[in-house]
């Protein structure tokens, strides 16, 4: 009896032990994996770089000028006994601006004309009788004499009275008075009395460094750049709020010496002004267009990234499809781009999509930037 109970006990604890093993062996057999199974290459978004006409501006900072400035000054002396014009108002050529006591004048210009009609009348009166030797040639030539100084005298006497009434020699725009009713004016001096500019068209004179236009000078030389002539290069403003001024200026001259104790040449453009937006003072920056470059190199911003040294670089392609770091110069911006001059060339491939997930000499799978295939998802 208690070995048939020993036996049954053992066939249960083997039968036992080997529907373990066989368990073990199915989940050990589960947790396996393809010794030869392989992530795919990631996929990187890369743009072909081309050469394109491109030009050079430069942002160059300055003040609004205007084109004509009259200093309205007096011109006799008198006593100032109106003002016409409103301050601050934009009057035209011819406009009357002061009134000064004209009363003087008028007496001295009666006088002279008296006296010219005199000395006419003496003139004609003794010229019949110079030719019948009635009066000697020199007292004619005396008369003759007197009419032409009466006359010059009654010209000045007229002259000085129209100076009574004082006119804008420009349009444009009045500034304050600069004397008032009551005042004696043009007493030893032409008193200054007010200021016309005139601010449509307007200058915009800023300037540039000598240096930069050397190096410029040294790239249209070596063909590397064409130069713009002064006709055709486009000036844009920006305002000192950082506005665009909406209408384009043209350049109309660069100065032929530079300033020793600056080393910066002038320059000046001209802009429409036609609702008086642009005023004398203002500061601003013109983005001159001096050359074009007909093959440049460019590359978005998000391209290019800077190392601890501070030089930048830009993570492109290799003919492999593999990941390699690229050292670049840049040399300003184009919109959002920037200008690349060495370390790139036609057809080399930049990667902008899935740079937070390789690294230098990984193989990946490009696709073009923006595509339905984009690493991020995003097109």
């Amino acid at each position: 009896m208690n070995s048939t109970r020993q036996r049954n006990i053992i066939n249960k604890t083997g039968a036992a032990l080997i529907c373990g093993a066989v368990i073990l062996l199915a989940l050990a057999g589960c947790g396996k994996k393809p010794q030869n199974f392989q992530m795919p290459p990631p996929q990187v978004g890369f743009i072909t770089i081309q050469p394109a006409p491109l030009p050079i501006t430069a942002e160059l900072p300055g003040r609004i000028d205007p084109v004509r400035t009259a200093e309205i000054r007096a011109r006799v002396a008198g006593i100032l006994l109106k003002r016409i014009f409103t301050e601050g108002a934009d009057v035209k050529e011819g406009d009357v601006l002061f009134q000064i006591d004209a009363a003087p004048y008028k007496a001295s210009l009666d006088s002279a004309n008296a006296n010219l009609l005199q000395a006419q009348q003496l003139a004609q009166r003794y010229k019949p009788l110079v030719e019948m030797n009635a009066v000697s040639k020199q007292d004619y030539d005396n008369a003759v004499s007197a009419e032409a100084q009466a006359k010059a005298t009654q010209e000045i006497a007229a002259i000085n009275l129209g100076y009574c009434t004082i006119t804008t020699p420009i349009s444009g725009r009045i500034g304050q008075a600069l004397v008032t009713e009551g005042a004696l004016v043009g007493q030893g001096e032409a008193t200054e009395m007010a200021v016309i500019q005139q601010l449509d068209p307007i200058y915009f004179d800023f300037t540039e460094s000598s240096t930069e236009l050397l190096k410029l000078r040294r790239e249209f030389d070596s063909g590397q750049l064409k130069s713009v002539a002064p006709s055709e290069a486009k000036v844009t403003l920006l305002l000192d709020d950082g506005t665009i001024y909406p209408r384009e200026g043209k350049l109309l001259f660069s100065d032929i010496t530079v300033d020793p104790t600056t080393g910066m040449i002038t320059m000046r453009a001209e802009f429409p002004n036609p609702d008086e937006l642009l005023l004398p003072g203002m500061f601003a920056r013109a983005r001159l267009e001096q050359a074009v470059d007909s093959a440049a190199m460019t590359v978005p911003q998000r391209a290019v990234t800077y190392g601890a040294d501070g030089k930048p670089t830009v993570t492109a392609l290799t003919p492999d499809n593999k990941v390699q770091i690229v050292p670049v110069t840049v040399n300003g911006t184009e919109g959002n781009n920037w200008i690349v001059t060495s370390g790139l060339k036609a057809g080399d491939r930049v990667i902008l999509e899935g740079l937070q997930k390789i690294q230098p000499g990984m193989a990946v799978t490009p696709v073009p930037f923006g595509s339905t295939n984009s690493v991020d998802g995003s097109h």
